[in-house]
């Protein structure tokens, strides 16, 4: 076992430089503390772990390596060390030009006028799920809000998935994405026979024009899509947003109940959210990492890089790259330059952050506007997933106890 201890600061410099694991329970708690020496003085690591991979650190770094596919392929994997899973998710794990081909099926179902047509059905949903605890005054945030809301908004507006299932495959969505769960392999097998059957429903009843009706339909390179590819392809649009905007609307509401000057001033000036949302992805990014395998020889920064070798980006690690951004562990309105890497960069760029940033401006819109003197529970003891995506386990809060607004519950 590692000599690591439990207590704030970096892990140990030898950790780091020798021994990284970005599984460790003993990253998550001072993710950032130890990503701050390692950016300063070895933007680009060795770990012997998993068979020996890269780490990269700095904002300059990242970019490259996001934005040179011909060297740092997306097509081995996207996590160290590799996930349980059934059918790769596309296009994210396949490289240009065959990317492009998959991304443009789903694009047009995430442009800003597309999911704009989500919003009051959004608002409505965001504050059914409120009025059910508003009353009592406390919460397990993450239960009774983060994770139900992105769930319910892309399971019924977004694909039309039968309400009586949403439960169960957003547990497995939500499992499947922590490698080190030991139900992992099990609900990515569950949650591939779940859109499997889901497809097989909708080929024989197509719903309505929508993401998945348009999937079924495609072509690739001129032939049918295939059934694992439909499977693929509907996987990723499922883990791409509920797991990742229920980690930020965790990790955001941690540090309010820390910094309450900042819903404050968002209560009382509610224009500034969307820019606050852009800070806010930027110092508390949920997505924090992803892995690239090298398939030819390169650099990263001034470290050769061979082929075969893994790396692992840190995008928490960019969007907080002092040569990027001044001041960059502060929470800033007001930056005259915000390029944050929180939905990525290349051609992975994140193809659903328009409907992300539905969902966060309107969940905090709501939010804020309802529940006042927001604070944890006393005696509150909060972790972190210790994996690609960092979320709170839970979050247990109190605020001042509000009316309900009448909306109907969520069946």
């Amino acid at each position: 076992m590692d000599d690591v201890t439990a207590e704030p600061g970096p892990l140990p410099d030898d950790w780091w430089q020798h021994r990284f694991d970005p599984n460790s329970p003993e990253l998550a708690p001072r993710l950032y503390e130890t990503l701050t020496p390692m950016r300063e003085r070895c933007p680009v690591a060795r770990s012997d772990r998993y068979d020996g991979f890269w780490v990269a650190t700095s904002y300059a770094d990242i970019l490259d390596v996001a934005q040179d596919w011909q060297t740092f392929s997306s097509a081995q994997g996207l996590s160290i060390p590799a996930s349980p899973i059934a059918v790769r998710n596309l296009p994210v794990e396949v490289d240009p030009p065959i990317q492009r081909v998959y991304k443009r099926i789903i694009t047009p179902f995430f442009t800003p006028r597309a999911v704009a047509a989500y919003e009051q059905a959004t608002r409505e949903l965001v504050n059914r799920l409120i009025d059910d605890f508003i009353e009592a005054g406390s919460c397990e945030f993450m239960d009774s809000f983060a994770r139900p809301f992105p769930s319910w908004a892309f399971f019924e507006m977004v694909i039309s998935a039968p309400a009586e299932d949403i439960d169960r495959v957003t547990y497995m969505a939500s499992k499947s994405s922590l490698p080190d769960d030991p139900e992992a392999g099990e609900c990515w097998l569950g949650l591939s026979a779940w859109i499997s059957d889901f497809v097989a429903e909708r080929r024989r009843r197509p719903q309505r024009s929508d993401v998945v009706d348009a999937v079924i339909r495609a072509t690739v390179d001129g032939r049918p899509i295939t059934d694992e590819e439909i499977i693929g392809i509907v996987q990723l649009i499922i883990l791409g947003g509920l797991e990742t905007t229920a980690s930020a609307l965790g990790l955001w509401f941690h540090r309010f109940c820390r910094q309450p000057e900042i819903p404050a001033l968002l209560r009382a000036t509610p224009d500034l959210i969307p820019e606050a949302i852009e800070e806010l992805l930027r110092i508390d990014s949920p997505f924090i990492s992803i892995s690239r395998t090298a398939v030819r020889d390169g650099k990263i920064g001034d470290q050769p890089v061979r082929s075969g070798d893994k790396v692992l980006v840190y995008w928490a690690s960019a969007n907080r790259d002092a040569a990027e951004f001044a001041t960059p562990d502060e929470f800033c309105l007001g930056r005259e330059r915000n390029r944050h890497l929180a939905f990525g960069a290349g051609p992975h760029r994140c193809a659903g952050s328009n409907l992300a940033r539905l969902n966060l401006r309107i969940g905090l819109e709501e939010s804020l506007r309802r529940l006042h003197d927001i604070r944890l529970q006393d005696g509150a003891d909060i972790h972190f997933h210790s994996t690609s995506t960092r979320s709170p386990l839970t979050l247990p809060i109190t605020f001042t106890p509000g009316p309900r607004e009448g909306a109907a519950e969520v069946a």
